[in-house]
This record gives structure tokens, sequence and C-alpha cells, in this order.
């Protein structure tokens, strides 16, 4: 079935006319972000490799297109109502400033746990933001009651046509800028900035492999798509809080069922070491969520045929979490050790061993002494110390050249 067919469920699924019309619409309102090269993918996956930096749009994502394109749509009455949207925090600030834009009063709950910084963002666009709730799920059911008990019109993160329209324009914009495109890869939480991109792809190049990515953490297509309905999931833990979604919405699951290649899932160490990636070798500054098709790539590069576009799709992370997950990245990528060794408990002993370690290269971040265990014999020391190192070849050396000084050393 292709874009644009009416299922035998009686669910319409968005066409390329409808993507395009929507292109229309966001002329002049948002960005045609720029598709970057990335020659260090592009040596794994053995031809060309493409981000397409969404992450550089207004707001920081690629939000504003859907939220735009569904507020231009409501009628004189719909807009003196208001509007009420539920958010981690990208559609929040998308629906902020498209109502902003729009002059349209905005109302967004966000999640107790949303990041600082998208919360101050949505406030900045001018939206009313309430904080409340454990989760997404907890703040899509308080907008909804916002919605009935007010009348304002809900403006749902995902699960509409004008929405999955909208997110779909960055498909045709893929096709505009690299029109010998093989694969795209794109990240996924509720789906509509998959539906949106198949559509648009589906509807131009029929060819073109399709490849949705979620958290493994946070992965509600797969158990759904083996169901073949939407099936809500019991729990989430992940970084990627733009793509902790609990389940499908009707709409977004019939394009990707239809219109999809592949959802496949990345680890939470996956996306630590892809956003690091992005960070060293793209000089982009993108957010967990946003990185979850760059990492699929890196963990996989012979499973996407190239030319490849993996779409960067936000880049609004909380620079406490930026710290925190780089420092993920660098130890998942073998860049952190940490050693736990004994020596005599006697004037020297430490100096010794961090002279072996200078003279492997090896920069120290952390040292800790333990002199009172009961594991220890009289007159030992134990030393614990963790090494900034530059992959895992160098942990190996570290190791070796320790062995070599005498010290039995042990990870962890």
């Amino acid at each position: 079935m292709v874009a644009g067919e009416l299922r035998q469920d009686g669910v319409a699924l968005v066409g390329g006319a409808d993507v395009e019309a929507a292109a229309a619409l966001l002329d002049g309102v948002v960005r045609h972000t720029p598709l970057e090269h990335s020659r260090a993918l592009a040596e794994r996956v053995g031809g060309p490799v493409w981000l397409k930096c969404e992450n550089l749009q207004r707001t920081g994502s690629f939000k504003i297109r859907g939220a735009y394109t569904r507020l231009a749509r409501l009628s004189a009455e719909e807009r003196g109502r208001g509007v009420v949207a539920a958010s981690a925090g990208n559609h929040a600030q998308g629906v902020a400033l498209a109502a902003q834009l729009l002059g349209i009063r905005a109302t967004v709950f966000m999640p107790q746990s949303a990041p600082l910084p998208k919360v101050a963002a949505t406030r900045g666009y001018g939206a009313e933001a309430r904080l409340g709730g454990a989760s997404l799920t907890e703040a899509l059911a308080a907008a909804a009651e916002h919605a009935q008990r007010t009348g304002a019109v809900f403006i749902h993160p995902f699960d509409h046509p004008d929405v999955i329209a909208g997110q779909g324009t960055v498909g045709l914009e893929v096709l505009d800028q690299c029109p010998d495109v093989a694969t795209v890869v794109i990240c996924t939480g509720g789906g509509g900035l998959v539906s949106g991109v198949a559509a648009a792809v589906r509807a131009r190049r029929p060819d073109v492999r399709v490849v949705g990515v979620q958290a493994a953490a946070a992965a509600a297509f797969p158990g759904s798509l083996a169901a073949g309905r939407p099936v809500a999931l019991t729990g989430m833990t992940t970084m990627a809080d733009g793509i902790a979604v609990g389940a499908p919405g009707e709409l977004t699951f019939a394009h990707v069922r239809d219109l999809v290649d592949e959802v496949r899932t990345v680890s939470e160490e996956a996306l630590s070491q892809a956003l690091l990636f992005c960070l060293e070798r793209a000089k982009l500054v993108v957010e967990p969520a946003g990185v979850a098709a760059v990492a699929a790539v890196l963990a996989d590069p012979a499973d996407f045929p190239p030319p490849v576009v993996a779409v960067v799709s936000g880049g609004n992370i909380d620079p406490v979490l930026l710290l925190k997950v780089v420092q993920h990245g660098m130890a998942a990528a073998g860049r952190y050790q940490s050693l736990r060794l004994r020596v005599p408990d006697r004037p020297g002993s430490l100096a010794a061993v961090l002279a072996e370690l200078a003279q492997v290269g090896a920069n120290v971040l952390e040292v800790e002494h333990e002199r009172t265990a009961t594991r220890l014999g009289l007159g030992e020391v134990e030393v614990f110390v963790v090494l900034e190192t530059r992959g895992p070849e160098h942990a190996e050396e570290v190791l070796a050249r320790l062995d070599r000084a005498g010290y039995t050393a042990t990870t962890g």
C-alpha cells in the first residue's frame, strides 16, 4: 500500500500531496536545515553518509514543522479557544513558538522531570508551562483533561495527519538535498517524524529504505508491530526523553506498519557513544533522542546501504545531562578505566604507581586509598584510580605496564 490510500480499517494515510501542501505552508517559517557529510561514518558504511541537522532548526528540533502545520489550519473559532499540548520538551517548544507566531494562547503540560532548559525555552516563547506527573503519559492525560474542561484544542505530539504531514517535510528536503539517497534512518518515539518522512519518501522514491530507530529501553513499536496493534509499554527508563513514548498512536502505527521497512533499537551505551561521536567528529550538539539514528549506523554500519541520510532530530540537551552522557559515552568507548591494585604501605608506593601510569600516558582523574579493609594484608594499601585513556587498546597497554611493574590490577 502506498501513502495517500485508505486502508481497509478506514484509516487514511498521509500522502505525498499532503506533505507538499505542508511544505508550502511552512515556507518562510521553518529553516531548510543543512545536510552535512560525515566522513567518519562514511568510512564505516563504505559509502556516503549524511546528517540531516534538525538540531539546527528553529526551537532546536523538527517539532516546529508539525506544530505550526497543525495550528495554522485551526479555524478562527478554534484559535480563539487556545491550544493545549503535552510534551517532554521539544513538542512543547514547537507548539509555543507556533502559537506565538499565529497569535494563539498556548498551555503546555510537561513531566516533572522535563529538562529545565526546555521548560525555560517553552515559557520564553510565550506559552504557559505546567509541570506535573512522572511521565509523558501523565502529562498527556492532564492536557486532555484541561482540553475537556476549558475547550482548548488539544495538539497531539504525533498522532494527527497535520502533524505527520508537517514532520514529513524533513523527508522532502532530504530527497532534494540527496537525490540518490538509498537509506533514510530516523529516530522514533511516538512515530510522527518517521511516519511523515516515510510518506514523503514513498511518494517520490518508493525504492528508498526507511528505518526507524528506538531506544531499547523505550521501544513500543517492535512489540506493537508484532501484535498487529498499538501495545503500551509497562515501563520506560532511558536518557532519550524525547523518544520515551509508552505506545504508538493508531495513526502513526498504521503509517509505520505500512510504509516503514524496519524499526530497530539501540542501547543506552550506543546512544551515549553516538552523542560523543557527534560532538567530537561532527561538531554537533545533539540530545540523546536526536542521536538515535546515528547510534544505529555506528552500531551496525553494514546494515545501511549508502548513500545514507541519518536524521539528527534535535539538540535541546540539559548541560548537566550532557556532562553525564559524555562521561558515560567515554566509559562505553573504553576511554575511562577504573582500577584497583594493592601496594605496600610505605612512603613512595603511591608515587611509584602514578609514575608508571604517567609513563604509559594515562591521565589520572581520581585516586582513593583504603587501609582498613579486612581483605587487605598487614602492611598493604588498596589504591583505587580512575583513568582517562585513549581507548580500549590504550587501556590494555596500561594494564600490561602495571603487570610488568609487578602490580596486579583489577578493573571496576
